[in-house]
């Protein structure tokens, strides 16, 4: 027996993979070491990490800088608790992220991951009005959104599969639809109707970009018009920055895009450049002094054992360190400029329904019968990638791309070519050079 087949088959005998059906699963590839845009394999093969390790690898791995910055802060303090004390990295981050987040920001509260920062955002969110004795309990969200796995963010998440065994636990929510173009009169009326009622206490959104739901995109200009009714209303606004966050569309943040800004905002992912487990929640002046008082029911009653975890906070400075050198930011333009020329051409390949694209993000939806994540056409292209050495989860028949950010031309190109490559295996026909069309609005 090899030592791959040996370690992957200890991991049979103990672990429980995420999203993972394990009774029928392959067996998981034994990853020993990754360096930049590549992991490599026990066996020696490399792959391409085009998926950013779900999403939170920025800058490569094994970035050495974010490493020495770890183990300096290890070599200096691990961990304290965080309520009655702090320190000095948990005081830098939040400064710089309060400088970089939309404006308006001015508080920050630390988690441990993404699904944690959307809980903390919606206790604030409902907290701060029974704080100030006004009964609005609900909460609107986009359907087909996706904000995490615990309770309350599986509630203001999508209805569907994913939910299914907890959907009489899930509080009730307000779904309205994504205003991607052509529907954006029908979502800001849903919006309107709702606010109207006057009892609603949130807006939560992805900006941008939906990832779960299948990298669903609409435009800055209706989101800013969402905002207004909000604003109109007094309604709080809760942005999932979460994926988007940290240059991903283009922009330091999504809301960066916007003329009007939330009144809170939820990090993660790429916010250690997935070195470290961390989540953040950042809120406006507002939100915070209606927990300001003499009585302490008042208090935001949330917190965990890793809140604010020291080893976190320093490898979060140094990604942010690297995400703001001019070099990262060109290179997030040179990804956004390939990207778009790559989608010009593929948009028109047979059997490709759609391509979108904003920043570093690119998503191709394949012609199948129905948009699904259970449709079996992501089962065979997820293993026609992996057999050409790269690393693509799709969701279902929707494969995208969140490369880290150095990634080569090469490895661009091994990945585009992964794509024409499904496309030839779904259809039989051979990619095509398509002529000249205009260039794609990112």
């Amino acid at each position: 027996m090899s030592t791959t087949t040996t370690l992957a088959t200890r991991d049979q005998q103990v672990i429980w993979h995420p999203y993972t059906q394990m009774k029928t699963a392959a067996l998981p590839i034994p990853i020993v070491k990754g360096e930049g845009a590549l992991l490599y394999a026990e066996d020696g093969k490399t792959y391409v990490d085009a998926v950013a390790s779900w999403w939170v690898n920025l800058h490569g791995h094994a970035h050495p800088y974010i490493a020495q910055k770890v183990a300096e802060q290890l070599q200096t303090l691990e961990h304290v608790i965080f309520a009655g004390f702090t320190h000095p990295a948990a005081i830098t981050l939040a400064e710089r992220l309060i400088q970089l987040l939309p404006q308006g920001q001015s508080r920050i509260f630390y988690s441990d991951n993404g699904s944690t920062a959307v809980e903390v955002a919606l206790k604030m969110a409902i907290q701060y009005w029974q704080n100030k004795g006004i009964a609005r309990r609900k909460i609107i969200a986009f359907r087909n959104s996706y904000h995490g796995d615990t309770f309350g963010a599986m509630a203001v998440s999508a209805r569907s599969a994913f939910t299914a065994p907890f959907w009489s636990y899930l509080f009730e929510v307000c779904f309205i639809d994504v205003p991607i173009p052509g529907n954006e009169d029908q979502t800001l009326k849903q919006l309107e109707a709702y606010a109207h009622e006057g009892d609603v206490a949130a807006f939560i959104y992805e900006p941008l970009v939906l990832g779960t739901a299948g990298m669903v995109m609409y435009n800055p200009e209706v989101l800013d018009q969402l905002l207004a009714i909000c604003q109109q209303h007094d309604i709080l606004t809760i942005a999932d920055e979460v994926m988007t966050g940290f240059g991903r569309t283009g922009r330091t943040f999504a809301s960066d895009y916007l003329q009007l800004q939330p009144d809170m905002v939820t990090l993660s992912k790429g916010l250690t450049g997935g070195t470290m487990a961390l989540g953040a929640t950042s809120c406006n002046e507002k939100i915070y002094e209606a927990f300001l008082s003499d009585d302490k029911r008042k208090t935001l009653f949330h917190g965990h054992s890793y809140t604010g975890n020291p080893v976190a906070c320093a490898a979060g400075l140094a990604s942010l360190d690297l995400l703001l050198l001019e070099e990262t930011k060109q290179q997030i333009d040179h990804i956004r400029q390939r990207h778009a020329a790559f989608s010009k051409k593929f948009r028109y390949q047979p059997k490709v329904l759609e391509v979108r694209q904003r920043g570093t993000i690119l998503a191709v939806e394949f012609e199948a019968e129905g948009t699904s994540y259970f449709n079996k056409l992501g089962d065979t292209i997820y293993s026609f990638a992996l057999e050409q050495g790269v690393i693509l989860r799709p969701l279902g028949n929707i494969i995208y791309v969140i490369p880290p950010y150095c990634i080569t031309d090469p490895q661009l190109d091994q990945v585009y070519l992964t794509l024409q490559g499904m496309q030839q295996l779904i259809t039989g026909e051979r990619y095509f050079e398509p002529p000249t069309q205009t260039t794609l609005h990112d």
